[in-house]
């Protein structure tokens, strides 16, 4: 893929990219909760939360390196990628929450940069013995940044950057310079923190410290102020998570050697009791650390939703163009800065950290692992056009969309299933109101392609070694589909729940231009029909010059199921006795594949879904018997059978009725017969009454009847047998090849 360059009015290049980056990931975290941390959890667990967060980050960082060196990447930075690569509808709902985070993020740390001054608050109360509240110094922050970054634009706040990473950097030199604190707790020696203790505490703790590694992808958010994304983004972020990283653990082990857990736990500011001149420069880089976490907020939330507002994700078209509108030659997002830094100001007056940060780790949480699986099913569904540059494995993206789904619900499950609920709300919002958009059908179509092609192929090397219980896969061709639905009804029963089914409508002509088209018009139809009935057939259809022809190709044509095609589906109108002829003629043909086969004779009258389905089982039906049960039962899963029930009539001659009795008793204790003799009825015929008088009988106001037929009643003069149930509904006759094995 050739590199892309912006608009030649953006001009930033990778080092804004990792110093956005470094500057949030170093930030309010490390200064105020990672001596929290440490003490709480000692030196062990702490290096477990580290790890953890970073076991999600860094999948998502390879992630957002690898999709922003595959699409186009423009302003909006992680929402951008989430959408061109989901879709609009999922790529704003998730983008919103991504928006909400980065918000409420600018609050975060400005709560935190008010600590920097807790000097100040501690000499007036204890001087002055004045109480200043600390939203006075925490709100006028605020103000003075969002000022400056209205007024001169995103290239202040990168300069501003610059500044606040040097000092930063001078703090935590200082601080690896420092000595140990004299600790008031007796009996301490340095290796008591290296430990792992107060395990029922670490995702508590986890949650307020995951914020220090979400800085990572802040970024991402200049996406559409790099002059080349594609090489900016991917270095920036790794660069930058891995200094995060590495910093982190020496923290960690700095804070160990220096200080007691008590001493930690008690001293949210206990770096400054080690750094050389800490008194001073550990505020500072406090300061410098929250303020630039705060800008780096500061120049991407706006950005997100202005992202949004140019895909008018917003019902509104006027709050669209409000919100997508800016300023200057770089389209500076002025009114989306606005509304950022109202949000800001609401949670900078609630002035919690530590609740701030919860709520930021949930939202931060969802992006993160929705990032991890676009690369994850960009990886299993290998679509032609995903060719990054940059590429990381799939293991890493799957592993870090688990892990992410799994802490958020060890962090808060109730807190968790709210954001889904959230997330799902906005969804189905953005469904009715953006239908032509890409959604969540198309999220997983290339995975679902290469998942079914994977069992396809599974299950075609391994069919011989599986020993299978039998269930129908059933292949049906009509050419009556858009007059006559029994034939289609009865496909969908029969694959509803056990079985599997193929619909073919056949069109009689040559393949041409017109056939195909007519065949396409007549495929979506069926579809249609198909959606509207919920139905799990799989519909083609087939284009042949001739009836036998069709069938030779639908026989040899593969079942999307995975295993081969094993019962042939026909269907006739009982008044029309020539289209039955044309079955039987071809029933050598499906006979040579070893398909067992049923013929559907239909009326015009409608089902009587309550009268039940009536299987006739005759002395002669040895091979018929248990697929004739079984298809019934089969059938009655179905809803539409929801309140009926099957019935069995056992046809015996009279001096073979305490055989067949016997015999029929011996099958069902075997369990070799799929039924019970409170469903079974047995009809004995007297000398010289007609079968077929007695199944009308009984059977005349049947939903369905099943009969079983022979492959000598096809050979003689079959017409009569299958057309002489007059009066009667819909009746499937049946034909096994073999007898099956109920297991």
């Amino acid at each position: 893929m050739n590199e892309v360059v912006n608009d030649k009015n953006t001009k930033l290049g990778t080092l804004p990219v990792y110093f956005t980056a470094i500057s949030a990931i170093l930030g309010a975290i490390l200064f105020l909760r990672f001596g929290y941390a440490t003490g709480t959890l000692g030196f062990w667990g702490t290096v477990l939360i580290i790890l953890l967060g970073h076991l999600i980050t860094v999948p998502t960082a390879l992630a957002i390196s690898e999709i922003a060196t595959n699409t186009r990447v423009e302003g909006g930075g992680e929402y951008f990628i989430i959408s061109r690569s989901f879709g609009l509808k999922i790529g704003s709902t998730i983008g919103l929450a991504l928006y909400i985070s980065q918000a409420v993020s600018i609050a975060f740390y400005i709560i935190a940069f008010t600590e920097a001054f807790g000097f100040l608050f501690t000499f007036l109360s204890e001087q002055l013995g004045f109480e200043l509240p600390r939203q006075f110094v925490s709100v006028t922050a605020l103000g003075f940044m969002a000022y400056i970054i209205l007024k001169k634009g995103i290239d202040s706040g990168v300069k501003m950057l610059y500044i606040i990473v040097v000092i930063m950097i001078l703090s935590l030199l200082l601080f690896f310079l420092g000595s140990p604190v004299e600790s008031a707790e007796t009996g301490y020696v340095v290796g008591d923190n290296f430990t792992f203790i107060n395990t029922d505490k670490f995702f508590v703790v986890f949650a307020i410290c995951f914020p220090a590694f979400t800085g990572m992808t802040a970024g991402v958010g200049l996406s559409g102020d790099l002059k080349n994304p594609g090489k900016s983004i991917p270095l920036g972020t790794l660069a930058g998570t891995i200094t995060g990283l590495v910093v982190y653990l020496l923290v960690v082990w700095k804070l160990s050697v220096c200080a007691s857990a008590s001493d930690m736990t008690g001293d949210q500011l206990i770096m400054s009791r080690i750094a050389i001149l800490g008194w001073l420069m550990v505020p500072i880089g406090l300061g410098a650390s929250t303020l630039s976490s705060a800008i780096s907020s500061a120049m991407v939330a706006p950005r997100t939703l202005q992202a949004l507002a140019n895909d008018n994700s917003f019902p509104s078209k006027r709050i669209n163009r409000l919100l997508a509108q800016g300023r200057g030659a770089s389209n500076e997002p002025y009114n989306a800065s606005i509304l950022s830094f109202a949000i800001a100001a609401v949670f900078v007056v609630m002035g919690n950290v530590d609740m701030v940060a919860q709520i930021i780790s949930m939202f931060f949480l969802i992006t993160y692992g929705s990032l991890c699986l676009i690369s994850f099913l960009n990886h299993f569904g290998s679509p032609p056009s995903y060719r990054p540059r940059f590429k990381s494995k799939w293991y890493f993206s799957l592993g870090g969309f688990i892990l992410s789904v799994w802490v958020m619900f060890q962090i808060n499950p109730l807190y968790t299933i709210l954001s889904y609920i959230i997330i799902i709300l906005i969804y189905l919002f953005n469904e009715s109101t953006n239908k032509e958009q890409k959604g969540l059908v198309n999220i997983f179509k290339g995975s679902l392609f290469q998942l079914n092609r994977r069992i396809q192929v599974f299950m075609q090397k391994n069919h011989s070694s599986i020993e299978e219980e039998w269930r129908p896969a059933i292949v049906c061709m009509s050419q009556y589909s858009l007059e006559r639905e029994k034939a289609f009804d009865l496909m969908t029963w029969i694959s509803y729940r056990h079985g599997f089914g193929t619909y073919f409508h056949y069109l009689e002509g040559y393949y041409s231009r017109q056939t195909y088209l007519e065949s396409k018009d007549i495929l979506s139809q069926l579809i249609e029909k198909q959606r509207e009935s919920n139905s799990t057939l799989y519909i083609d259809t087939m284009i042949s010059p001739s009836y036998t022809s069709a069938i030779a190709q639908v026989i040899q044509s593969p079942s999307i199921s995975g295993m081969e095609n094993n019962m042939a589906l026909f269907e006739f109108d009982r008044n029309n006795p020539e289209e039955l002829t044309r079955i039987l003629d071809n029933i050598n043909l499906v006979r040579a594949g070893d398909f067992d086969i049923c013929i559907l004779g239909t009326t015009n009258s409608a089902i009587k879904f309550r009268n039940g389905i009536h299987v006739w089982i005759r002395t002669t039906d040895e091979l018929n018997t248990n697929l004739m049960i079984l298809l019934g039962y089969i059938i009655l899963a179905h809803p539409d059978w929801h309140r009926s029930h099957i019935k069995i009539f056992i046809l015996c001659p009279s001096d073979r009725s305490e055989e067949t009795k016997n015999e029929l008793e011996a099958r069902i204790a075997a369990g070799r017969l799929p039924a019970t003799f409170t469903n079974i009825e047995m009809i004995t015929l007297k000398e010289g009454q007609n079968t077929c008088d007695v199944i009308t009988e009984h059977s005349l106001y049947a939903g369905l009847s099943i009969i079983g037929f022979r492959e000598e009643i096809v050979k003689g003069d079959p017409i009569p047998f299958f057309c002489d149930f007059k009066n009667m509904g819909d009746i499937l006759f049946v034909n096994a090849l073999s007898q099956k094995n109920i297991n």
